[in-house]
C-alpha cells in the first residue's frame, strides 16, 4: 500500500560509477527513483553499450532535467535534444550522449533501477501476473488511415494504455507494435488496469483485446522471457474486442476479490501441456 515517506539523494540506497558519470537511486518501496550525472563526453555507446551488451538502450526513460542538454537518437533516425527545465519520455530503442560541456543533471522514475546493469546483474525471476493487450484490427486501421494519422492515434493510443498501467503500478516491458507487455505484482491490480484499457481507447475509434496469465517470469536485459509470456499472448489472442480473458491461474487467485468471470471453454496455450480453462472478466 502506497505511505507517507521520503528518502534523501545524500544518502542513496545504490550508486552506479561510470567512466563519465554515475547514478544514484533510491527505494521508496517498489518504485526506484534515480538521479543521474553524467559530464561531458558521456554517450550510451560508449560507457554502456559494452555493460549491457545491447545495441541500443531499451529502456524507457520518464524524467526531469535539471541542468545541461543531452542529445537523442532514436533507433530509426529520429533525434531530439532534451534541455534544463524540460520533463521528458524517451521510448526504447535509442543511443543518447551529453551535448556542450555542462554535465548533464536528471531525476527520472522510469527504468532507473535497471538501468547500466549487465544481462546476468539484471536476471531476475519474479512471480507475476502479465498482462498482454493489443489493438483489434491494428493493419486494416493504419491502411485506412495512412501512416501520419495511424502514428497520431498510437501515440495516443500508448498515453491511455499507460494511464492504466500507472494507475496499478504496472511494469511496462515492451510496448513494440500496437501492444504492451506489462507485469504485475498482484493479479487484482492487473485485472483493474485491464479493464480500463479498452474503455480507455474506445472513444478514439479503437478496440483493444487483453489476456492475462500468472506465471514465474525471468527479466534479462529489461525483458522479460519464460513460458508464461507465451501463455499470456495465446490468452489474448483468444479474446475479441474490449475482452479481457484470464487463465484459470489468474481467476483461481482472485476468489474472494469482488471480481467476477465467466468460463470461455478449455484451450491449448503456446507452452503449456493440456487444455487449460480460460475465464472472461465481466464488467
Amino acid at each position: 500500500m502506497p505511505r507517507l515517506q521520503r528518502k534523501s539523494f545524500a544518502t542513496p540506497d545504490e550508486v552506479r560509477d561510470f567512466p563519465t558519470g554515475r547514478l544514484d537511486l533510491v527505494s521508496l518501496d517498489e518504485n526506484a527513483i534515480g538521479r543521474f550525472r553524467f559530464r561531458p563526453g558521456w554517450r550510451w555507446s560508449k560507457d554502456v553499450a559494452p555493460i549491457t551488451g545491447t545495441r541500443s538502450c531499451l529502456h524507457r526513460h520518464l524524467g526531469y532535467t535539471i541542468s545541461g542538454s543531452l542529445g537523442v537518437r532514436m533507433d530509426d533516425g529520429t533525434q531530439l535534444t532534451i534541455g534544463p527545465g524540460d520533463a521528458y519520455e524517451i521510448p526504447p530503442g535509442h543511443d543518447a550522449w551529453v551535448i556542450g560541456e555542462e554535465p548533464w543533471d536528471s531525476v527520472e522514475f522510469a527504468s532507473a533501477h535497471a538501468f547500466g546493469l549487465s544481462p546476468d546483474d539484471l536476471g531476475e525471476r519474479v512471480l507475476a501476473t502479465i498482462v498482454f493487450s493489443d489493438i483489434v484490427g491494428s493493419t486494416e486501421t493504419a491502411e485506412r488511415l495512412g501512416d501520419h494519422a495511424w502514428a497520431s492515434l498510437l501515440r495516443e493510443h500508448n498515453a491511455r494504455i499507460r494511464a492504466a498501467i500507472d494507475r496499478f503500478r504496472g511494469r511496462e516491458i515492451d510496448s513494440a507494435g500496437d501492444g504492451f507487455l506489462t507485469l504485475f505484482d498482484g493479479a487484482a491490480k492487473a485485472v483493474h488496469a485491464a479493464a480500463l484499457m479498452d474503455p480507455a481507447v474506445s472513444e478514439l475509434g479503437l478496440r483493444v483485446r487483453v489476456g492475462i496469465h500468472t506465471s514465474d517470469v525471468e527479466i534479462v536485459g529489461g525483458r522479460a522471457r519464460g513460458v508464461g509470456v507465451h501463455a499470456a499472448a495465446r490468452v489474448a489472442s483468444l479474446a475479441g474486442p474490449g475482452e479481457v480473458l484470464v487463465s484459470g491461474i489468474t481467476r483461481d487467485l482472485l476468489d474472494g476479490s469482488g471480481v467476477s468471470f465467466e468460463p470461455r471453454g478449455e484451450h491449448e496455450l503456446k507452452g503449456l501441456t493440456g487444455a487449460r480453462p480460460v475465464f472472461a472478466l465481466r464488467r
